[in-house]
């Protein structure tokens, strides 16, 4: 018998829901005609075919919020496009507020969706209550109105993007599941079915639930695990209108919105049930899960107090059916990090029909360039660790990750759930001095220290309690004393070889080409000149190099390395980064401090700035960075993990006399804010050029070499840029930022801050974020601007700046002495004073 399937294509599409079908269905829109989606059931039988079909907007990013926009713009005019009725309807959402700490919430976030050009509006009780009548609002003290948000029929509008992708040519087959994706030489070449193989350039994998497993064969962590959702549908309401707005009540943990004359009412508990943790049955298709009406009944009762009508009609239905959860409630876009030509889009939160649009498009762009045309870093699958397809851990974490879509998003909050999987040779040691963790990438990280007697807050609130306390100490004593930073979540990687150096310098916009001993912060770029990473490069020897990036960012930077070394000449890259520890000695103390426990030369003479240094300390060995990411004296110590406890205990036994502090990664935050360090993920991302981010001090225009995305840079020199980072102060204003607060220039909204906290020596508010002008962001256009910062819906008299409000001129970095508020920026210091 023939085939049904052709024996080659372009692009195959894995998964036939609503994300798959939206994918092929832009590949054609971008001129793809080779495109084949395999669905192992019917299409939509997964997930979709049950989704509520919400279309919400305010996102926690600028690029998610652009996905959910980008996706209801298209929704409003899909039937057209398609001829395929999706049932969307422009209704509104309101979501409510009935403590203070959520009002807070709302309007901060009511501000971030302005910076992102998103209509959002703040209205009191009495206005809810006129929006939505069956609303009991007697505690609610205010509430958030999108005017832009609706609803669609998620099989409808799923039908519509399969009849759009085969009227542009793309062929949709039903009930072949794809059983294997086939790899050869680090490419993927083809998927295998039951009807046969069918060979392919690109494979991207949409397969909701399943997908995990499909990854994991291939040793790739995909981390996504199932969960029952639970939602409700009444009786039919008289008198209910197609369109009352969407409500939700994220303290209650429910959502209402109307459903063809009834009330369809979903819950986010705080705690929920994963599911099918030994996998999902292939044939699990249009199938619901065992109701559990205990288990919603609580969430149910207050859904009844919200909406009393609910007391007096009847449920038709009570639905219980699995989505997919990941561990930090983030979806899983992007490529393999190994595999050339693989893909996913999955793991969408109970977010995909909202998303789908965007995530289709943003995918189908992805695999025709190979890169995203923005940035997508915290949907980026390459931010999974690989023990993160531990399928206890995920279990574990997914029955957290349900309730805290709804929970308040308190900063430096991290989940509870699923912890101390990755921790520092000191971790005991930090805990008893009273730290207080949050995690990043696995890693149980010293956020701030406290009494030890006194409990250990699981997170920070809006308001300046016992954490800004403690870290606005921990701040003070890094820029007067000396205080003892655990970096060890850093990444290591090591890259050797006779080509070493020559494949670093094409990577690298600086120059790698320096003396053993030495070390130097690069930008790498992408052809458009985006960094792709931003990393310190010590050189060890002469065919031998140390790369020390972010936690976060090491399998992307890994694989960053790896895939341009297959055509690197001969050049080794290895993952040496369970080798080290990493202790950050900083601060006007530092060297008088190291000098008691090493031999070692630590004068500006034998260890300048950017030096690498293998010294004895304590009993032990460490490669010393003479590098800061602070702006004061010090020293990273790169220290063998097993030698790392015996140098910490010496470390603190010399500081005692020094009145050694510790210090939590907020205080790192805030003392970079001040000095104008870049984040790279907050300040600095693949869309962003060093000449934009103000690093155009990296670029060695004169090295020989050429090097990835000069051609770009080329193109821009010596112009203004329309976009550019810039650091902004509030002198005056009492909220605390947070990032992503809009800014105003002469009234108009020019951008928002990327990222932002207290800066304890300036004594206000600070932050950087890109602000744009047509006529370019100079000194001369900030200087004839009046700014305001919008925080929480307020706006508050702000200062710009292309230069760091604190030593500027980085004396300190260089071992000048000089008193910390001699060196506040002038103009800050008159803006205070005028308070």
């Amino acid at each position: 018998m023939q085939s049904k399937l052709p024996s080659h294509v372009e692009h195959v599409v894995v998964g036939g829901g609503i994300i798959g079908l939206s994918i092929a269905y832009h590949l054609t829109r971008l001129g793809h005609r080779d495109v084949l989606l395999l669905e192992r059931d019917q299409l939509t039988s997964g997930t979709t075919w049950h989704a509520a079909g919400l279309v919400t907007q305010l996102r926690a990013s600028e690029n998610m919020a652009k996905l959910a926009q980008y996706t209801a713009g298209l929704f409003q005019e899909l039937e057209k496009l398609t001829g395929q009725h999706t049932g969307f309807r422009q209704c509104g959402s309101i979501t409510v507020a009935a403590t203070p700490a959520r009002l807070e919430e709302l309007k901060r976030g009511a501000s971030m969706g302005r910076s992102f050009g998103l209509e959002v509006e703040m209205v009191d009780a009495a206005e809810a209550k006129r929006r939505v009548p069956l609303l009991d609002v007697a505690d609610v003290i205010g509430a958030a109105w999108i005017p832009s948000d609706g609803k669609t029929n998620p099989v409808d509008t799923a039908r519509a993007f399969a009849a759009g992708a085969r009227q542009g040519g793309a062929k949709i087959v039903e009930r072949t599941p794809v059983t294997r994706i086939m790899v050869e030489k680090g490419c993927v070449v083809g998927v295998e079915t039951e009807e046969g193989i069918v060979r392919a350039d690109k494979v991207v994998i949409c397969a909701g639930m399943w997908t995990r497993m499909l990854a994991a064969d291939l040793n790739w962590t995909v981390p996504l695990h199932a969960a029952e959702h639970f939602y409700v549908v009444t009786e039919s309401i008289v008198g209910l209108s197609h369109d009352t707005p969407t409500v939700r009540d994220l303290d209650a943990c429910f959502y209402a919105k109307e459903d063809t004359g009834k009330l369809l009412v979903g819950f986010f508990e705080p705690h929920g049930k994963p599911w099918g943790v030994d996998g999902i049955p292939r044939q699990f298709s249009f199938e619901s899960l065992p109701d559990d009406f205990e288990h919603i009944e609580p969430h149910l009762a207050s859904a009844m107090r919200r909406m009393p009508m609910l007391e007096n009609v009847g449920l038709q239905l009570s639905f219980n059916g699995p989505e997919s959860f990941t561990p930090d409630n983030r979806f899983l876009l992007g490529p393999a990090p190994d595999i050339a030509g693989l893909y996913v889009a999955s793991g969408f939160n109970s977010c995909g029909i909202e998303s789908s649009g965007g995530a289709g498009k943003v995918m189908a762009e992805w695999m025709s360039t190979g890169m995203p045309a923005n940035d997508y870093w915290e949907m980026d699958v390459r931010r999974a660790m690989p023990f993160q397809r531990n399928r206890r851990y995920l279990r574990d974490r997914t029955g957290e990750a349900v309730g805290l879509l709804y929970a308040l998003h308190w900063p430096h909050k991290s989940p509870v759930t699923a912890r101390n999987v990755r921790v520092s040779p000191l971790h005991d040691r930090l805990a008893a001095a009273g730290a207080r963790f949050g995690e990043a990438a696995g890693w149980e990280r010293a956020q701030w220290f406290g009494a030890s007697e006194a409990p250990a807050n699981a997170h920070a609130t809006f308001a300046r309690d016992d954490w800004f306390k403690a870290s606005g100490a921990e701040h003070e004593a890094t820029r007067s004393r000396v205080a003892l930073f655990d970096q060890t979540s850093f990444a290591h990687l090591l890259v050797q070889g006779p080509d070493a150096l020559s494949f670093l310098q094409r990577l690298s916009t600086n120059d790698i080409d320096v003396p053993v001993g030495r070390v130097v912060y690069t930008p790498w770029l992408n052809e458009r000149g985006g960094m792709e990473s931003d990393v310190t490069i010590a050189r060890t020897g002469e065919e031998e190099f140390l790369v020390v990036t972010a936690a976060v960012q090491r399998i992307r930077d890994l694989a960053w390395l790896r895939m341009h070394a297959k055509r690197g000449g001969h050049v080794f890259v290895t993952d040496v980064s369970s080798g080290y520890a990493c202790l950050s000695v900083m601060g006007p103390r530092s060297r008088e401090l190291l000098m008691r426990v090493s031999p070692a030369d630590f004068s500006d003479a034998a260890f300048p700035f950017a030096t690498a240094r293998e010294i004895e300390i304590g009993y032990g060995m460490a490669l010393a960075f003479r590098m800061t990411f602070v702006g004061e004296l010090g020293w990273e110590l790169h220290i063998p993990t097993d030698q790392a406890l015996g140098v910490y205990d010496a470390l603190i036994a010399a500081g005692r006399d020094l009145d050694l502090c510790h210090a939590g990664y907020v205080a790192l935050n805030t003392l970079r804010l001040e000095a104008g360090y870049r984040d790279w993920g907050a300040d600095v991302s693949d869309e962003d050029s060093p000449l934009e981010a103000g690093l155009g001090f990296t670029i060695a225009w004169n090295k020989g070499e050429e090097f990835i995305g000069r051609a770009v840079l080329e193109s821009r020199r010596g112009k203004i840029p329309r976009r550019r980072l810039v650091q902004l102060a509030v002198p005056r204003a009492v909220p605390l930022m947070f990032g992503t607060e809009p800014v105003w220039r002469n009234g108009s909204l020019v951008g928002y801050l990327r990222s932002a906290g207290f800066g304890h020596t300036l004594g206000c508010g600070v932050g950087m974020g890109y602000l744009h002008s047509e006529s370019g962001v100079s000194a001369e256009w900030l200087s004839q601007g009046t700014f305001e910062i919008e925080i929480a819906g307020e706006r508050h008299a702000a200062i710009a700046s292309l230069r760091a409000f604190y030593d500027m001129n980085r004396t300190r970095v260089k071992g000048e002495w000089r008193n910390a508020e001699d060196l506040i920026a002038p103009a800050l210091i008159r803006a205070r004073s005028q308070g």
